[in-house]
């Protein structure tokens, strides 16, 4: 998949594309829905299916102060766009420029003079431009100007809530800890990554060593907890592990850093700076304090019980 950054060549192998345009943070269910009609458009045009989106959320551009947790770094976005079947990717730099970009002036640079698409694909509530003044109407008008075919798509419905797939309905799922959910909503295992770093090694004295997997401060992570799951090395193989998200509260009872520790069930080597990713299949139990290092071990003999049952080893 060709990834295009500002400042590089558009090849014109990427012109007269279908493409979609958006975040796409999650690429969730409802948005492979629609990668799937880019490609179906994309193939009746006998064109390269392709994605316009952001190296960051314009939310964290135009309302820092509300900007939503991450689901899916760019780097893993790309990933999942690749996965996905899309040709080609165009990155475009979020800054304040781009905030005041009126719709037309987007559409016209992007759309018109620097892929030259042959169609766009978009969720029926699609909005863009300055102050999302923008919408399938006004696209409607500027692709009709242009002789470029438009495909509104309507929103996938949840199911279980009846609303439509959204990355806020992820969000809230995981910030319940109800990772299971999140799975069905994301059509795949929620994964957060970073890299192992050196901690205070109090697993170790537990008879647990835990590999702290560094995770940005802006990317979502589920409520604190105990959960089965996976550990993923660089090559994409993983791992069972059991996983805590917390402040450790048996050590600190104020003013713990907030981890993302992963014990991987009979695995013995160093992680060490090493770049990892961790899984999320199964809520075990909240995080507690306990009286004394032993009740916490105790307790973690008990969840390993239960991760190993689910993990199937």
């Amino acid at each position: 998949m060709l990834v295009i950054h500002d400042g590089e060549a558009v090849p014109e192998t990427a012109r007269g594309a279908a493409v979609t345009i958006g975040v796409f943070d999650g690429v969730h269910r409802g948005h492979q829905a629609l990668l799937a009609q880019v490609r179906e458009t994309a193939a009746a045009l006998d064109a390269p299916c392709g994605v316009i989106t952001f190296d960051r959320h314009p939310a964290t551009v135009v309302r820092p102060e509300s900007a939503p947790r991450l689901l899916t770094t760019l780097r893993h976005r790309l990933e999942l766009f690749a996965a996905a079947g899309v040709d080609f990717v165009r990155v475009l730099t979020f800054d304040e420029e781009r905030s005041l970009q009126s719709a037309g002036d987007f559409a016209g640079s992007v759309l018109v003079e620097e892929l030259a698409v042959g169609a766009v694909v978009i969720g029926e509530g699609f909005h863009f431009g300055l102050r999302r003044r923008g919408d399938v109407g006004a696209l409607g008008e500027i692709a009709d100007r242009y002789g470029i075919a438009l495909v509104a798509v309507p929103p996938l419905a949840d199911t279980a809530s009846g609303q439509p797939l959204s990355s806020s309905l992820v969000r809230a799922a995981l910030a319940a800890g109800d990772v299971e959910r999140a799975t069905e909503l994301l059509a795949r295992p929620y994964e957060v990554r970073g890299v192992v770093e050196t901690g205070d090694r109090r697993g170790r004295l537990l008879g647990y060593p835990t590999a702290n997997v560094a995770v940005g401060g802006d990317v979502m992570l589920p409520g604190d907890g105990v959960y089965a799951g996976r550990y993923v090395f660089p090559d994409g193989t993983d791992w069972p592990a059991a996983i805590s998200i917390g402040r450790r509260p048996t050590f600190y009872e104020v003013n713990g850093l907030l981890l993302v520790e992963a014990f991987l069930i009979d695995f013995d080597d160093d992680l060490y700076g090493q770049r990892a990713g961790v899984r999320l299949t199964r809520y075990i139990r909240s995080q507690e304090r306990f009286d004394s290092a032993e009740a916490l071990t105790a307790q973690m003999d008990n969840d390993l019980v239960i991760i190993r049952s689910i993990e199937g080893v």
